[in-house]
């Protein structure tokens, strides 16, 4: 350790590195990241419940692998209100209209025409949702598909609105994501067996497809950070958006080529590099 070194940007890399992901492993991606980080940042990890009592001193806090907010709900509130206080950079910005603000962006999409899974969460709109043997029904403040549940037309009528999405059960062929770092397209990978949703394979996107993706990328305004568009593919070849990721989205990084990899370490470098002198 060199004690003439440079003074570098300092990172605060929030990651809960024991959080137990089914089929994914949070930890090993985000210790190999933050080992390339580490070429360009002073960095210091630290798990989600202690970003807001550590963040002062930083020049900017990246939230990555920190697993669901439904867990610390109270807590993700205090980080995001002192940041605010503190005007402490955040990566990705706090102003993300995706997952990061709920699912509200889900019937808001539905309305605005967006090639969505229709959307509905009031009674009075469910007869603009398809007719479907199913339906799921989730919170809207979920994630991870915690509270995922999936019930008839029938029990529709009895259900607890007011913090509850329901969507039309889409049978497809398979769920794709694609991966983004400010606006640049960074690869795609897909899951062949829609039973098995983390068991992926890189996807070649067609430009269509690329098309799809950027309207959600260029719908939700963030100027930096990282963002995973997942869709799924119907039977009659349509993709539909799933979920518009933009808080702490799972990369997948072991699941793409060494290149692939590289690529995106150094185009997130150069965001955070660019969103520092913001």
């Amino acid at each position: 350790m060199s004690a003439t070194r440079p003074r570098r940007p300092r990172l605060l890399y929030v990651t809960n590195l024991a959080y137990p992901a089914k089929g994914r492993r949070y930890g090993d991606e985000d210790v190999r990241l933050t080992a390339r980080l580490r070429a360009d940042f002073d960095l210091a990890l630290c798990h989600p419940l202690d970003a807001a009592a550590l963040m002062e001193g930083f020049n900017a806090v990246v939230v990555r692998n920190s697993g669901p907010v439904l867990a610390y709900e109270k807590e993700y509130e205090a980080f995001r209100e002192r940041a605010l206080a503190l005007g402490t950079r955040v990566y990705n910005p706090l102003h993300g209209r995706g997952d990061m603000a709920g699912k509200q962006y889900l019937l808001d999409l539905t309305a605005a025409g967006y090639p969505v899974i229709p959307t509905a969460d009031r009674p009075e709109d469910l007869h603009r949702l398809p007719d479907a043997t199913e339906y799921a029904v989730k919170p809207k403040a979920g994630a991870d598909s915690i509270g995922l549940r999936f019930v008839t037309r029938e029990e529709l009528d009895a259900l607890p609105y007011g913090d509850l999405l329901v969507q039309p059960r889409v049978h497809f062929r398979y769920e794709v994501s694609f991966y983004f770092v400010d606006d640049l397209f960074q690869y795609a990978l897909y899951a062949p067996d829609p039973e098995r949703r983390w068991v992926l394979e890189p996807y070649e996107a067609t430009a269509e497809d690329l098309a799809f993706a950027r309207r959600f990328v260029e719908w939700n305004t963030l100027d930096h950070g990282i963002q995973r568009v997942d869709a799924c593919r119907t039977p009659e070849g349509e993709l539909l958006l799933v979920e518009l990721e933009d808080l702490n989205p799972y990369l997948s990084l072991d699941r793409v080529a060494e290149p692939v990899r590289e690529r995106f370490a150094e185009t997130l470098v150069r965001s955070l590099h660019a969103f520092l002198r913001t």
